[in-house]
């Protein structure tokens, strides 16, 4: 659980009154792995309030002091900005207690306000708080599968201006930061063009509609994987063509690609699953052979290395997805398409954007599959601390490695010579995953299955006839894959939590 400070308490603590219990209450923050946060809108109040008592103390030059507390106090703090809506409240019975309170349900139940204020104390019920009943609250319990918020706060400040000057202009719809972030993400990839479009799944769309693939056609594929993958290829009219994957990185096999070619196949799509890319090189030159182009499923590897080549750039188009938890994500669905042709980059464009060349003139048929400013300016903020996550979750990933090496029985991820992965799932092999879910559950561990069903298995692909036992590979890694949680902020304590309680299913 969050707090505020209201802003009379802030000014008792930093000019230096006693406060009965504040060591007890900052002790229980960090045993709650939660923050402290400040009320952007009152630094005038707090400057104010804290050199009146300086003042009174005899402290000289007491505004310079108050400044210099309250700066060194924030330090391990966090602002929390004023909106509009909390600026009128001249009708209220106090003014400063009100913005707090407005400002505090912007949480939704996870932060409270810590006063002695007794009136703010009787007006605000349960989302104000003594330090006292504070420190009554439950140590949290479990870890998070990831943590979004923590990322958050290293990038507030960027992301909180970048949202308003979107609000600012207004242009949500292909605003300067879509132009922007496309020019940003080509470059960090490697090659000429990206394209930022609506989702991981319309990547997918807009770079086999610009390829025309659609109806008779066939499109080879993974049946290990999300289900947008295959979707996109059956949503066009053409057939997916399932092969079997590798048992060491769960990727498409290239082994067995050409034995699936037929006159009828339009493209390959590899997946680049858990963070690490398939092997594009032999990919390719089996495409290449069979005059075939390549689009690389991305989503799940943007930032990896392949080759010391990066992800989405490897084949003749790159496809990825900015869903939240990716590890570029934005605040809401978005995406994005690569290449380094140019004819087809201008295709993409068009048919992101119902497939016009000009306003108003549509010489094919698109699709509304823009990225809108707003997710635009949150990978903006975000992207320049990516690649420190980036490594931050390669350290996470080799920790578990090692110390979950010796368990008999149990898989761990297998990262090719070739490649890094960025670890989008930390993704283990058990004898038995529910036994395992289980045991994890009870120990606050949350866990996920990515995925427990293979395509060819979904009743959505069940007009290609394909039964159990056609994948033998594919079919045994969905039955026993376990992902645990995974993140670049994942605190020492927590994954030592993680850790022993992995170890404890198989003591």
């Amino acid at each position: 659980m969050n707090i505020l400070l209201d802003t009379r308490f802030a000014i008792r603590l930093i000019a230096g009154e006693a406060v009965p219990i504040w060591d007890q209450v900052v002790e229980h923050v960090l045993a709650m792995q939660s923050k402290v946060w400040l009320y952007a809108g009152a630094v005038g109040a707090l400057q104010q309030g804290v050199a009146s008592i300086l003042e009174a103390q005899g402290v000289a030059h007491p505004e310079t002091a108050a400044r210099a507390r309250i700066k060194t106090f924030a330090e391990d703090k966090h602002w929390l900005a004023a909106l509009s809506g909390e600026g009128d409240v001249w009708d209220t019975v106090d003014p400063v207690g009100e913005q707090l309170l407005r400002a505090v349900a912007r949480f939704d139940g996870k932060c409270v306000i810590i006063t002695l204020d007794e009136s703010l104390l009787s007006r605000g019920g349960d989302r104000v708080m003594t330090p006292d009943a504070y420190c009554t609250l439950p140590v949290r319990a479990g870890v998070p599968f990831i943590n979004l918020a923590v990322q958050q706060d290293a990038v507030r400040a960027d992301l909180e201006r970048r949202l308003h000057r979107v609000l600012g202009h207004g242009a949500y719809i292909n605003g300067p930061e879509v132009d922007l972030l496309e020019t940003m993400l080509a470059q960090y990839v490697g090659v000429q063009h990206c394209i930022g479009v609506s989702s991981g799944t319309d990547a997918l769309l807009v770079a086999m509609m610009a390829l025309e693939i659609g109806a008779g056609d066939e499109v080879i594929t993974t049946p290990f994987t999300f289900i947008a993958t295959g979707e996109m290829i059956a949503f066009l009219g053409a057939k997916p063509v399932f092969v079997d994957i590798d048992p060491k990185t769960y990727n498409l096999d290239p082994a067995q690609i050409e034995n699936a070619i037929t006159p009828k196949t339009k493209a390959i799509v590899p997946v680049s699953l858990y963070g690490q890319c398939a092997d594009m090189d032999t990919i390719n030159a089996i495409a290449c052979k069979h005059g075939l182009p390549v689009i690389e499923d991305a989503a799940q590897s943007f930032g990896a290395l392949y080759k010391d080549r990066k992800s989405c750039g490897l084949s003749m188009v790159g496809a990825t997805s900015f869903f939240p938890s990716k590890p570029l994500g934005a605040y809401g669905d978005g995406g994005a398409v690569f290449t380094n042709d140019d004819a087809l980059a201008k295709l993409m464009r068009e048919i992101r954007e119902h497939g016009q060349d000009r306003r108003y003139h549509h010489p094919r048929i698109g699709l509304n599959g823009r990225l809108d400013a707003l997710q635009a300016a949150v990978l903006l903020a975000k992207l320049p601390i990516f690649d420190q996550e980036r490594c931050d979750r390669v350290r996470v990933g080799n920790r578990y490695k090692q110390a979950l090496r010796d368990i008999e029985g149990v898989t761990l991820p297998y990262v090719a010579p070739e490649n890094t992965s960025v670890y989008a799932q930390f993704t283990l092999q058990v004898p038995d995953r529910q036994v395992f879910v289980d045991a994890l559950t009870q120990a606050g561990i949350p866990t996920a299955v990515h995925y427990p069903v293979p395509l060819h298995l979904q009743p959505a692909f069940g007009g290609l006839g394909l039964k159990e036992g056609t994948f033998p590979v594919a079919e045994s890694a969905a039955e026993h894959v376990v992902s645990l949680p995974m993140h670049p902020y994942m605190t020492d304590d927590d994954q030592e939590q993680i850790i022993d309680a992995v170890r404890a299913v198989y003591s």
